[in-house]
């Protein structure tokens, strides 16, 4: 894959995308639109409601796919689970541990369940996989995290997640890693740093509203990834 990235001083940032960015906003900065990696809060969720029911009544999935116990969710095969319900404008805060070679992702408003594709998919792995922006804390095959923030194999990790109209966040374990406008991504096949990705849509068609899913067991390792505290706030 033609992509250079630099963890310079823990930066996950493409070379091609550093002097777009110099070009378009001022040598100062790195990524237009999206933040550098700073400090943010994660919310407070006591009173937020939970996204998936411990029972898992309010999730479409295959029979014994994914079990809850104990409050964690954990797959137990390769089936994405799917909430029933859609979700539009909304701040979803959760945590997850990975097992070595783990890879899963959470998939965000999905305009079909039946094609992941269809979804923006928030990266989840040990570390990262072979495709464009694979890395922890990426959209998957669109955006990079701006820091490198995930910790060890088997503890716990916080992300906080929000979409409002064309506009999406992610905070990393205390850091805003990316903060973006979809409309920015305006071809299909194509990111605003030139790169190319799978999506036959651009994603600023892609659906504002659908089900929000966690992929199953993926990859060769078929490693387990470990969910929990899925709480969800809707955004009038």
């Amino acid at each position: 894959m033609n992509v250079e990235i630099s963890e310079t001083k823990g930066q996950f940032i493409t070379r091609r995308q550093a002097l777009k960015a110099a070009a378009l906003c001022g040598a100062g900065a790195v990524l237009c639109g999206t933040a550098l990696a700073k400090p943010a809060s994660h919310p407070d969720t006591s009173d937020w409601d939970d996204l998936i029911a411990p029972d898992l009544s309010n999730v479409n999935m295959p029979d014994g796919s994914w079990e809850m116990k104990d409050g964690v969710l954990v797959a137990k095969t390769h089936d994405t689970i799917w909430t029933k319900k859609s979700y539009g404008d909304f701040i979803l805060d959760l945590e997850f541990k990975v097992a070595k070679d783990s890879n899963s992702g959470v998939f965000l408003r999905a305009g079909d369940p039946n094609n992941v594709l269809s979804a923006l998919e928030v990266q989840v792995h040990d570390s990262q996989d072979g495709a464009l922006y694979g890395m922890v804390g990426a959209i998957y095959n669109a955006q990079p995290p701006s820091k490198k923030m995930q910790k060890p194999t088997g503890e716990w990790n916080h992300f906080t997640i929000t979409c409002k109209g064309s506009h999406a966040s992610l905070i990393f374990n205390g850091e805003e890693v990316w903060n973006i406008d979809l409309d920015d991504w305006n071809e299909p096949h194509k990111n605003p740093d030139g790169t190319k990705n799978k999506f036959d849509k651009a994603l600023k068609d892609f659906s504002r509203s659908g089900p929000i899913g966690f992929q199953g067991l993926h990859g060769e390792a078929q490693a387990p990834v470990w969910y929990r505290n899925i709480k969800i706030k809707e955004l009038k």
